[in-house]
């Protein structure tokens, strides 16, 4: 091992201050990538991922099966520039770098992978991708002779135990969105097309998601589990079942209810208990039991949306067309909330998805009064140095002017099933493709 780090080292500093990308690829990637526990016969160089050939592409040897013989199934991408690209994390070609790589990783040939990196031998940053989903590993870290060997095995300590699970905070500070059955629904589905998920119901006052499902609330375990070191949170879960009699077979998500005791606790109690990592630390080991872990958040920036928010991989919006403050409050969330987290945390997570529409269908002329309310919003966050463009059209580029928001219509029927105290997406077909049209656009590769 420590070969291998003096000669990642070593290789740093024999680069020129100057160096350009082909200097970069000869002299430091190779040794990084063998840092990272990749041999010759388990790196490829400029793999064509359908979209475009990243510089290297990796993934350990199975058996006979050589990555650069049988180019199959790639597990991490590497892209390079020169040290000439700007790659500090406010730096223009930062951002085209980013959005390079994403695209890597989400081409045809590269449904297998499982995390990018981007580096110029100065500044190196590991991305994550689960499903459709790509977010920050690490901060965009700047290396040198003195770091490079500790930043290189973290990175190797989070690719060789990659979480199986994306965990996502459904939030709004905005109430009367449909976070719940947004939440309810998105388990529901996910369950449906063959996931393992945990729902989360992190809103103690509402306790909407445990009522909903007909789960009882806890009284006191999940307070227990949360403050108490040797308690498993995982203890505290309830199994919510729909039975598919045609098929004869159950569907099964699981449920960490609310808790009373959380509820009649005073907030300056639970703040001397809970700690911002918390409710992080005590999901860890349900981030390798779980594909998704879906948090129900309450409307405001409190101490159980903020313990929420910084368990999460990423952020789900879900807005009104026809609620100005629910746009506002998205908004607040990314430029405000949002970023506080991802200050304590450290890694660079969580990151807000793009909002969506939960409401009611949707006419022409609302769809407009909508867009110039965006567009308001965009021009205000742009003057505080915001670019929010991509959280609320996401497909809009310099070719393609695309003002498309998904949507999720007839709200008012599916969250009215939560009185039968079954999903909406298995009582209704309507219901359930919405919800699985959410899936796929957000998720599923």
């Amino acid at each position: 091992m420590s070969r291998t780090i003096t000669s990642l080292q070593a290789a740093l500093q024999s680069l020129p201050d100057n160096a350009q990308e082909p200097v970069v690829d000869h002299l430091f990637a190779s040794h990084l990538l063998n840092s990272l526990g990749f041999q010759t016969e388990e790196i490829h160089p400029q793999y064509s991922t359908g979209n475009g050939s990243v510089d290297k592409a990796a993934r350990k040897t199975i058996g006979d099966d050589a990555f650069l013989h049988t180019k199959s199934n790639p597990y991490l991408l590497l892209e390079l520039k020169g040290r000439d690209i700007n790659l500090s994390q406010d730096a223009a070609q930062y951002q085209v770098t980013v959005e390079q790589i994403k695209r890597y990783l989400l081409a045809p040939n590269c449904t297998t992978v499982q995390w990018g990196i981007i580096t110029n031998s100065c500044h190196i940053q590991l991305f994550r991708k689960h499903g459709k989903v790509i977010f920050p590993a690490t901060k965009c870290i700047s290396i040198d002779a003195n770091n490079i060997d500790n930043v290189a095995a973290e990175i190797r300590q989070k690719i060789e135990n990659t979480n199986k699970a994306l965990t996502i905070a459904v939030y709004n500070n905005k109430g009367g969105v449909g976070k719940t059955t947004t939440t309810v629904n998105l388990a529901a589905i996910l369950t449906f097309l063959g996931k393992k998920v945990l729902a989360v119901d992190f809103d103690p006052n509402q306790q909407d998601l445990t009522s909903s499902l007909g789960i009882p609330l806890s009284q006191g375990s999940v307070f227990e589990a949360l403050t108490e070191r040797n308690i498993d949170l995982l203890t505290t879960l309830y199994p919510y079942k729909f039975p598919l009699k045609k098929l004869h077979r159950e569907l099964r998500f699981d449920v960490i209810p609310a808790d009373q005791k959380l509820t009649d606790t005073p907030e300056h109690q639970l703040l001397s208990h809970l700690q911002s990592h918390t409710l992080y630390r005590k999901l860890e080991p349900a981030q390798q039991e779980y594909d998704y872990i879906l948090i129900d958040s309450p409307p405001n920036w409190r101490i159980f949306s903020q313990l929420a928010v910084y368990a999460a991989d990423v952020v789900l919006i879900p807005t009104k067309h026809n609620n100005l403050f629910s746009l506002e409050n998205a908004a607040m969330a990314m430029k405000k909330f949002i970023p506080e987290v991802q200050s304590k945390k450290l890694d660079g997570s969580p990151i807000p998805l793009p909002i969506f529409f939960n409401g009611e269908k949707i006419t022409d002329p609302q769809l407009k009064v909508a867009q110039q309310e965006i567009n308001n919003i965009l021009k205000d966050a742009k003057q505080e140095g915001f670019n929010l463009l991509p959280y609320f059209y996401p497909k809009y580029t310099k070719a393609k002017k695309d003002l498309h928001i998904h949507e999720v219509p007839s709200y008012a029927n599916i969250a009215g099933s939560a009185f039968s105290r079954i999903p909406a997406v298995y009582r209704d077909i309507s219901a359930h493709e919405y919800y699985k049209n959410l899936a796929k656009e957000y998720f599923l590769q």
